[in-house]
């Protein structure tokens, strides 16, 4: 017997409670975007565009200011969101998985769909998946139901990479295990995705609960956008393309209230990483990089009855903490060896209750320890991107307050000498704590 079923069916029969296919368990619904910037939605100060839907679910619900993703570019962001493990823990870590790659999410890890699917939701996943696309990899082995989308980004699309000599073919479009289409015309990707999800909500069983995983390819370069939208951004084609996932979003929670199932269903609103093209102000920094514009992305949980209405929540949160949040939300209590925390109760009520700080560490897209955030302090250690090296000399060890210092332009860390000695101890024994 596969002893990773063996494993989890222990841990269902031994943790859950309430496992009634029923409808009374919230339904799920993570809607995930590729490279868009803290500043990339209208109530984080957009500029050129308007998001009014995304805007509206953060009046229905929580927006978070310090709300991060453990990995700055594609791959090891989506492999921590679903096993709520740092990516170094599942050897998705460093850069990406390519169209020649033949490694990926191995089967032995568990899913959060996996782990919903044996308690009797219904999952599935609709648009990008990038966690390995040779078989056993792919999302319908994964523990998902359905698939419908692409196995890895759009910029991989025939794509000819010169220092392997490999030519990728036209991007594979999906439905669960066949390809139904290639080198599809981008322009509508958002369109198909957003029309297959109001479909899945339309169709849905409402004797069973359902997590929808929604991951968007845009706004990852290139960019774009159906006709629709072309030209109705004051900023261009990345403003019109922003505002066709605003209209995403909006499609979907009208589905959701016309079959009567918004006031039960937790939405969650982010991004993979920071942003390519896009803004992070005012924060430093971009995608591939661990300073916090590269690390910190929108957030936007909703939960209606069950979580406050527009507040804006200053903890620090990370996408590690839905897995063991969302387990306990179905009625799974926990599940072992997960690095984020089960906010369940926090989420419930956050202007009384407080979260107990715990470090952030960010890697860089080479794999290597770059930095770690505890508390308001945030010590970088090394620099393989965002930094000029010629022109500033070797990267020196940097500490900031970011309480105060959000853009982390001053280094303090002469001033905090026992801080910097902390946070290294910090990242030391995270490391040491690591099996290779």
């Amino acid at each position: 017997m596969d002893i990773r079923l063996l494993i989890l069916g222990v841990c269902l029969a031994i943790k859950c409670v309430g496992f009634s296919q029923n409808s009374e368990r919230p339904n799920i619904l993570i809607f995930f975007t590729d490279d868009q910037g803290y500043a990339d939605v209208g109530v984080y100060g957009a500029e050129g565009f308007e998001t009014p839907h995304l805007d509206d679910l953060a009046s229905e619900g929580l927006k978070f200011t310090n709300f991060y993703v453990p990995a700055n570019v594609c791959t090891p962001s989506r492999a921590a969101l679903l096993t709520g493990k740092y990516p170094i823990k599942v050897g998705l870590h460093s850069g990406v998985v390519s169209p020649y790659s033949t490694h990926g999410l191995e089967p032995e890890e568990i899913t959060l769909a996996e782990v919903l699917k044996e308690g009797g939701y219904a999952t599935s996943i609709i648009g990008k998946w990038h966690l390995g696309h040779e078989e056993r990899y792919m999302p319908y082995n994964q523990g998902f139901d359905e698939f419908y989308g692409v196995p890895y980004s759009n910029d991989m699309d025939s794509y000819y990479y010169k220092h392997n000599d490999f030519q990728s073919p036209p991007l594979p479009f999906y439905r669960n295990e066949k390809i139904i289409g290639e080198g599809v015309d981008q322009r509508y990707l958002t369109k198909m995705y957003t029309e297959e999800a109001v479909k899945q909500i339309e169709e849905r069983n409402t004797e069973k609960s359902f997590f929808m995983y929604v991951a968007h390819n845009m706004p990852h370069e290139p960019l774009y956008v159906s006709e629709k939208f072309e030209g109705k951004s004051d900023l261009g084609l990345y403003g019109d393309v922003i505002m066709e996932l605003d209209w995403s979003m909006g499609q979907i929670v009208k589905a959701l209230k016309e079959e009567g199932i918004y006031e039960n269903t937790i939405i969650i609103f982010t991004s993979d990483n920071g942003p390519r093209i896009g803004s992070a102000k005012p924060l430093r920094g971009m995608k591939a990089e661990t300073w916090e514009g590269g690390h910190r992305v929108p957030g936007i949980i909703s939960w209606p009855n069950n979580i406050p209405k527009n507040e804006v929540i200053n903890a620090v949160v990370s996408t590690l903490d839905l897995f063991p949040t969302l387990l306990d939300i179905a009625g799974i209590r926990e599940m072992p060896n997960l690095d984020g925390r089960n906010i369940k109760k926090f989420l419930s009520n956050p202007s009384k209750l407080e979260l107990q700080d715990e470090p952030i560490f960010f890697y860089g897209r080479n794999g290597e320890m770059e930095a770690v955030r505890y508390g308001k302090w945030k010590l970088h250690i090394a620099k393989a991107r965002g930094w000029n090296k010629k022109k500033d000399g070797s990267f020196p060890v940097s500490l900031y307050d970011l309480d105060i210092d959000i853009s982390e332009s001053t280094d303090v860390s002469k001033q905090h000498s026992e801080i910097v000695e902390k946070l290294k101890k910090l990242i030391k024994e995270f490391e040491n704590s690591l099996k290779y």
